[in-house]
């Protein structure tokens, strides 16, 4: 775990570098300052806050010089004691170009605010769309314009925003300062046009520079198009930060807290009581004892379906109900007496019946769901396959899909096939989802996945004529294996914002805390409806 841990902390040190050391000083010689230090400026110095998208873009666009942290900060923190989704461009990153890494992560900084009615602040310093891959970020339904609809939206909605142009804003991108509610200039740097210098030199044949064209003074003294200008970044964050001390307190949803208890366990114990072998039991009421108010925790059902622990329990005071994958080794009765045996995160018909009725009850009594998974599926076989399990797990997801209260997932160990589906993955609309450095997201595992498909490929070459020696087989088998390894990495998904991020296990306790004060600042949760279930 501490390699494990060392890794997340060397590849977090190196994003907070954005394009490196050369780009972030030529940044600041311009007078500006970097990503993060504007947020961390514009953030309560006493509150904690969670990055979102982290390690979106890890190594990706290889070929185009890369896109660290797709070129985007974001976070979910506190301004003025009022919780916000905090958008901050990257200049140091191709001048804060748009990848399609970038606008799938700001689409997702834009869904979070829009779900939690939680105000949203950008603070602009971008070049645009990346022209070379402008067809992978341009026209579709979830490329670079619904960010405009998202503005819109989030208008209509009543739900603040607030844009700072701390740098470039050019083309289709002016569209979003000037599309939220306030727009403010830093004088110097902040520009905002449909078109450059350049531009519209090649189009209509005008010669004008860029600070007459769109700076802080033609937009503030003779457009009208921002509200006001500001001598430099620490006077524009000031302001934003009186503008949000005004914002007026919004109904809430409900949900449950009172005071918050220490857990049972220091919370790293969970380094010690989560194994290194991901074939080697644990048990999981152990990790949840390090995470969850300490006597609070409350289980349903635990003697039966046990490879599920459904339990309602207390996170920072907040009411919870918890669906946690169990790999324990338990009793079991068998024919000839009882036999221990491993429950090695699959999900069985008794405990896929049990969730589906224990997510009804969380969505009954508004209680927000947490899914901890260290699942490699649901059980298959014959005796599962006639025992109905298609039809338990259906229920179970069905029961999990329509829930309407907030739903958190974090990727603990194993996240296979199905099981990843049953236990609200992505695809799922987790209000946050977050890996451990301990996670793995795939099909099925590397061995798994390594011997089906060496079999394909073997009776693909054996219908040519062609069969392979023992060493070629191991030789390609291992080829695939790496392959499908470097795909199972927890870094892999979250660049690929199939996560939020991979976490250090302590933070998890904050998160669940943080989301369920974010969600409970919507009061239109609809009445819940479970669908179609069969008993």
């Amino acid at each position: 775990m501490q390699k494990l841990l060392d890794l997340l902390k060397l590849k977090t040190e190196k994003l907070h570098l954005g394009g490196g050391i050369d780009k972030i000083q030529k940044h600041k010689e311009k007078g500006k300052m970097t990503a993060w230090e504007r947020v961390i400026y514009l953030l309560d110095v006493d509150k904690p806050y969670t990055e979102i998208g982290i390690f979106a873009g890890d190594n990706m666009y290889v070929e185009h010089g890369g896109c660290p942290n797709a070129g985007v900060v974001v976070v979910l923190g506190y301004v003025k004691n009022k919780l916000c989704v905090v958008v901050s461009n990257d200049a140091t990153v191709k001048a804060g170009a748009w990848f399609p890494i970038s606008g799938k992560k700001n689409l997702r900084a834009q869904e979070i605010a829009m779900e939690n009615h939680l105000p949203i602040i950008y603070l602009v310093d971008s070049a645009g769309v990346y022209l070379p891959m402008q067809d992978e970020i341009f026209p579709d339904k979830e490329h670079f314009g619904r960010i405009f609809r998202n503005n819109a939206k989030m208008s209509s909605m009543g739900i603040p925003q607030i844009a700072a142009i701390m740098g470039s804003c050019v083309a289709g991108g002016a569209y979003l300062p000037i599309m939220s509610d306030y727009a403010l200039i830093v004088e110097g740097t902040g520009s905002v046009f449909l078109a450059g210098s350049y531009l519209v030199k090649s189009s209509i044949g005008e010669i004008i520079d860029n600070e007459t064209l769109g700076g802080a003074i033609t937009h503030t003294e003779i457009s009208g198009v921002v509200d006001n200008k500001y001598p430099n970044d620490e006077s524009c964050l000031d302001a934003i930060k009186n503008i949000v001390d005004k914002i007026g307190d919004s109904p809430k949803a409900g949900f449950s807290r009172i005071e918050a208890k220490l857990p049972k366990l220091k919370a790293d114990s969970i380094y010690t009581n989560l194994p290194e072998d991901r074939l080697k039991p644990y048990d999981m009421l152990h990790i949840l004892e390090a995470i969850v108010d300490e006597g609070s925790l409350e289980e349903y059902k635990k003697d039966f379906g046990k490879t599920l622990i459904c339990a309602l329990a207390r996170v920072d005071g907040w009411a919870v109900g918890i669906v946690a994958n169990q790999r324990e080794i338990v009793k079991a009765k068998k024919p000839g007496g009882t036999q221990e045996m491993q429950m090695g995160g699959v999900i069985y018909s008794d405990s896929a019946d049990k969730s589906a009725r224990f997510i009804m009850n969380c969505n009954q009594q508004k209680i927000p769901l947490v899914f901890f998974q260290d699942v490699t599926g649901f059980m298959v076989g014959s005796r599962s396959e006639q025992g109905g399990i298609i039809k338990d797990g259906a229920k179970m997801v069905n029961a999990m899909a329509n829930s309407v209260v907030p739903k958190f997932t974090f990727i603990v160990g194993n996240s296979y096939g199905a099981g990843n589906y049953a236990m609200c993955g992505k695809a799922y609309d987790p209000l946050l989802i977050y890996a451990w450095p301990t996670a793995q997201m795939a099909v099925m595992s590397g061995a798994s996945a390594g011997k089906t498909l060496l079999q394909i490929q073997e009776a693909t070459l054996k219908s040519k004529g062609v069969s392979l020696t023992e060493d070629e087989k191991q030789t390609l088998l291992k080829d695939i294996e790496d392959k499908y390894k470097e795909q199972l990495s927890p870094y892999y998904a979250a660049s690929r914002l199939w996560v939020d991020g991979v976490i250090d296990p302590v933070d998890t306790r904050k998160i669940i805390s943080m989301g369920i004060e974010a969600a409970n600042h919507n009061a239109d949760i609809p009445r819940y409806n479970v669908g179609v279930i069969q008993t």
